[in-house]
């Protein structure tokens, strides 16, 4: 998971489902269960693209920066509840993501 998901996932974790959800969240990255991953000099090359390119949904830089690194990695699924946005991405690496659950 890019670094910059963190934020994203811990606000709408605590919102959404309560403080131990967030908590839990949190000693899965403390216990090495996620990895977050540095967005990479190229990564942010990536990201304005995207950004850029899919302005109309619009994309936005934490969901630009899932792809970048997803494409870097050359990883096809993602696990994610928002469908309308990564369903539309067409990644360079593959036709379409596999979006989870």
């Amino acid at each position: 998971m890019p670094v910059l998901v963190i934020t994203e996932v811990a606000y709408l974790l605590g919102t959404r489902l309560g403080a131990q959800a967030e908590v839990r969240f949190l000693g899965d990255l403390a216990s090495g269960a996620l990895t977050p991953l540095e967005v990479e000099p190229a990564d942010w090359l990536r990201i304005a693209e995207l950004v850029a390119q899919y302005a109309d949904l619009p994309l936005g830089t934490v969901d630009a920066s899932v792809v970048a690194t997803a494409e870097r990695l050359e990883i096809a699924t993602i696990a994610t509840f928002d469908r309308r946005h990564f369903g539309v991405v067409r990644p360079r690496h593959a036709s379409a993501f596999d979006l989870l659950p």
